[in-house]
């Protein structure tokens, strides 16, 4: 069933509808929303939300419970090809909760608040921007961990990144619904503007292990991995100190060491390696650059050290 969650009268005789598709099956009431589109440039999550919907469509008689799909909170930026909210130039997940009483945008947020409350769970899907590609990871606040974390561990991500509650932004559809006593999971993975197709599969048996565990699933799931968790842990940056085209000679995923060579940036004037990039420590590399153009401080990588130590989690 398609349902429309906000509807605001537009130029020109159009509605700009935010919809969900609604999947409920047997007697019971667990809710689980899976949430994408938030920024119109993040695409890993339109297909994950096709692969559950169209998995739960064929198997309709092993769902006991609801599955709420919205694809697209931001449908003019995936239209536009633009992160943020065309003609306002607004990153929508900077504007939850949004207010009844407000601008455009903030009505809608509001709406979505509104009808995502409620959901036993909600997982918030996201890629990187066009510049990163991300390990596919959950990332948690540390208030909402103790929470949060055994969820996580269910959704067959390589890595849980527990962010310090200084750098969770309170604008955040997750933030929001956490502090409403709605479970929310965030998801990174991927790179911005492309679908990678065994990332999107990886966190398809993820949400199937999740529905399963809610009780709200009766059929098969398949194994999924157990993911490092970041207590303990600190995080490396690897920054240019160059400007010019970066090449990585390390893989994404790689464990590496302390001053170990992970790529270079080249002048393609002067055919020369103007700065040959290190590892800032040891640990795995999680995040690394996928749009070659840098400048002096852009982000080449980022390496998760290992626990301190050598706990694991």
């Amino acid at each position: 069933m398609i349902e429309t969650v906000a509807s605001i009268p537009l130029a020109v005789n159009e509605n700009l509808n935010i919809r969900k598709r609604r999947i409920q099956n047997g007697s019971s009431k667990t809710r689980l929303s899976l949430v994408t589109g938030t920024h119109g440039d993040e695409l890993e999550g339109q297909y994950l939300a096709y692969m559950v919907g169209s998995f739960v469509d064929e198997h309709i008689d092993r769902l006991d419970g609801i599955l709420d799909i919205y694809p697209a909170l931001n449908p003019m930026g995936i239209d536009s090809i633009t992160r943020g909210i065309p003609m306002f130039d607004l990153d929508m997940n900077r504007v939850f909760p949004g207010t009844k009483q407000g601008t455009m945008v903030e009505v809608i947020c509001s709406s979505i608040v509104d009808d995502l409350c409620g959901s036993d769970i909600c997982v918030d899907v996201h890629s990187s921007n066009i510049f990163l590609r991300e390990i596919p990871q959950i990332r948690i606040s540390v208030p909402t961990a103790d929470i949060l974390v055994p969820y996580a561990r269910l959704m067959n991500v390589d890595f849980v990144w527990i962010h310090e509650s200084a750098t969770v932004l309170e604008s955040t559809l997750a933030h929001t619904l956490n502090s409403k006593g709605t479970k929310t999971l965030v998801v990174e993975m991927g790179v911005g503007m492309r679908i990678t197709k065994e990332y999107c599969k990886q966190l398809f048996d993820g949400v199937i292990n999740l529905m399963s565990e809610l009780g709200m699933w009766k059929g098969e799931t398949a194994p999924v991995r157990e993911p490092v968790v970041s207590l303990g842990h600190d995080v490396g940056f690897v920054n240019s100190d160059a400007a010019g085209i970066f090449v990585p000679c390390a893989d994404f995923g790689e464990n590496v060491k302390k001053g170990d060579h992970i790529g270079d940036v080249v002048d393609p004037l002067t055919s020369e390696v103007i700065e040959k990039v290190q590892a800032v420590c040891d640990g795995m590399i999680f995040t690394l650059r996928e749009y070659p153009v840098v400048y002096g401080g852009s982000l080449l990588a980022r390496i998760l050290q290992p626990a301190v130590g050598g706990e694991t989690a």
